[in-house]
């Protein structure tokens, strides 16, 4: 897995957000779509590329992955991109604030949803071959708009109702890059385990099972006393339970 890329892309002037290389940004005004942006030009752009939405409440953005593996197991990737946002997301928290992952990509914040992320891959891509790129996407509520008060939606916040030092989206999507980079170090060097490890202690906590990771993502769960259950992960991919598909953002 890499975000490096072989291609040249479409070369961007002044770019918003101090990205390291190998990353290239392509910024899209507030009514774009990061993560259909991405996957409809990533062919063309190739790894690294990095889909950036300018808006005020949301931190929402895309990146090309270039994956070194069948997608049967490429798809693991999207849990280098959880690890990353949540490392990314720990930079910016008050002490102590708990960030939880609900399985496989909705993030929650002190247990109010505040985002979560998706992955994308060619459509006609054979589960048995590498596929020619991969996207991880992500949403995250900044700022909550709106004359509610905080608490009204309990089952919903954003980063500034929970006291983040936010500094804009652009600082918390230059963190994530920064850190996909070093997940995807630690995968290369001691293998998918390195990304378990970091991934499965920030699931929500369930009483009396103990979880893990098969080949092909899945979450295998086992319960004391007996019992497995596997949770498939293409099925959730497939639709992202974080995700409102009629207002385009975290539901609310």
């Amino acid at each position: 897995m890499s975000v490096g890329s072989k291609k040249g892309g479409s070369p961007v002037a002044r770019p918003a957000l101090d990205l390291p290389p190998p990353y290239r940004l392509v910024t899209l005004r507030e009514v774009g779509d990061a993560h259909a942006h991405a996957c409809a030009t990533a062919g063309e752009d190739g790894a690294g590329t990095l889909v950036y939405v300018g808006r005020f409440d949301l931190a929402e953005f895309a990146v090309v992955l270039e994956p070194d593996e069948p997608l049967v197991g490429a798809r693991r990737a999207f849990y280098a991109g959880c690890v990353a946002l949540g490392d990314a997301l720990l930079t910016i928290a008050p002490p102590e604030k708990p960030i939880e992952f609900e399985w496989p990509g909705s993030i929650r914040v002190d247990g109010g949803l505040v985002g979560g992320a998706r992955l994308g891959w060619p459509p006609a891509a054979a589960e048995d071959a590498v596929p020619d790129w991969l996207v991880f996407s992500a949403m995250i509520r900044t700022v909550s708009l709106g004359d509610e008060e905080p608490g009204v939606r309990p089952l919903s916040t954003a980063l500034d109702e929970e006291g983040f030092d936010t500094q804009g989206s652009e600082f918390l999507v230059a963190s994530f890059a920064r850190h996909l980079m070093a997940a995807i170090d630690a995968w290369q060097e001691g293998g998918f385990v390195a990304i378990a490890k970091s991934y499965l202690p920030r699931l929500a906590v369930e009483p009396g099972v103990r979880r893990e990771i098969d080949g092909n993502g899945d979450l295998i769960v086992r319960r004391v006393g007996g019992g497995v259950e596997r949770r498939a992960l293409l099925a959730a991919l497939a639709a992202p339970d974080w995700l409102d598909p009629h207002g385009g953002g975290p539901r609310r």
